[in-house]
């Protein structure tokens, strides 16, 4: 933490899809160099876990621990931007998943890279195809640059929408017929088929305001929720999001996982979701809530939320307009999340054809 030590350079300081590193969260002090690798700018680093291979430019010089390979004094053969494309190419990325996927520990290993053999094109001709696969990254920088200031503005008046200052506020406690917590659901018991169910870190990481269809499905479930029903995730990793929440509407009867609570109501499932996703209600979430590796809510706790509870003519006629916003910021079937995906998938698709060479070791 030594604000005059050497950039510690993390995963956890690159943001998934960015194409450079600029700042680190942590320093190391400088007699810890020696102990680790330096690198500059310019250096490409690739990670060896997780997604094996994601390319990044450093923009800052810094220390790499053992999560991390580099490539450097590359510029005689090529440009750092078509290097930056042809590494995250399609090809490239499985070639280097199915060779760190050979011994019985899957890691990418310095031996590995240096075994890939790359196309090496004249400088250019890399030139121009940096120029036209630029041209597509930067139209989809700009629609997700309007993606965001669009869910910013659609924050805004949800939360405007729904501060409702004239209607009676309830406490969840009070609007709920029933609250209850899920039975463990292991990662060993999710299987290809068998009843749907939910895991907690999958309302997290897999659904919104409401979903329909679960992701996993199990044979060993003992709780249950069903269509209607609001789902807690109350154990997370950031007091800012714990005890995030969503509606089910889809058909089946549901197995649902531990450090999950299942509220039951005869409110407008769609509205309940809406305004438990507020700012004001996310801070009723956090209240009382310490800052640690794991954060956890409780039933008692989600009692004392309190939300606006109009009638469910009103309710209906909210649900209808966030319903139109939420769909162009989210929906992947059509607005612009749509749009930034056709642009990412056209992207893909003229990298790897401009990028298909016939490659030889350099």
């Amino acid at each position: 933490s030594d604000p005059d030590g050497v950039n510690w350079i993390k995963i956890g300081d690159v943001v998934p899809g960015d194409k450079y590193i600029t700042s680190t969260k942590e320093k190391i002090i400088a007699s810890g160099v020696s102990k680790s690798r330096l690198v500059k700018p310019g250096d490409f680093i690739l990670s060896n876990s997780m997604s094996f291979g994601r390319p990044y430019i450093l923009r800052i010089e810094g220390c790499i621990h053992d999560g991390w390979l580099a490539i450097s004094d590359y510029y005689d053969n090529f440009t750092p931007d078509f290097l930056f494309h042809l590494l995250g190419s399609n090809i490239i990325q499985r070639t280097m998943a199915q060779r760190a996927s050979n011994g019985t520990v899957s890691n990418l290993n310095a031996d590995i890279v240096k075994s890939i053999k790359l196309p090496l094109p004249p400088l250019p001709v890399q030139h121009e195809i940096v120029r036209i696969l630029d041209n597509f990254t930067e139209l989809t920088a700009e629609l997700t640059a309007e993606l965001t200031a669009r869910k910013k503005q659609y924050e805004y008046y949800r939360d405007e929408l729904l501060s409702l200052p004239d209607v009676q506020r309830l406490t969840l406690g009070e609007i709920a017929k029933d609250m209850y917590r899920g039975a463990g659901i292991t990662r060993a018991e999710v299987t290809d088929d068998g009843v749907p169910c939910v895991r907690y870190g999958e309302i997290y990481t897999t659904y919104g305001i409401w979903f329909k269809t679960c992701v996993s499905h199990t044979k060993s479930g003992t709780k249950t929720f069903e269509h209607g029903d609001i789902l807690f995730a109350i154990t997370g990793e950031s007091v800012e999001e714990i005890a995030k929440s969503c509606a089910y509407l889809g058909p089946d009867k549901c197995f649902v996982g531990g450090d999950i609570v299942v509220m039951k109501h005869k409110q407008n499932p769609k509205y309940i979701s809406y305004a438990l996703s507020t700012l004001d209600a996310q801070a009723q979430k956090s209240k009382g809530k310490v800052k640690s590796k794991v954060v956890h809510s409780s039933v008692p706790s989600l009692k004392e939320i309190t939300i606006p509870l109009p009638p469910l003519e009103e309710q209906a006629r909210i649900v209808a307009i966030l319903d139109r916003f939420d769909a162009l910021c989210n929906d992947l079937t059509s607005g612009l999340p749509a749009e930034i995906e056709a642009r990412r998938k056209q992207y893909e698709y003229y990298r790897d054809k401009l990028l298909t060479f016939k490659a030889k070791a350099i």
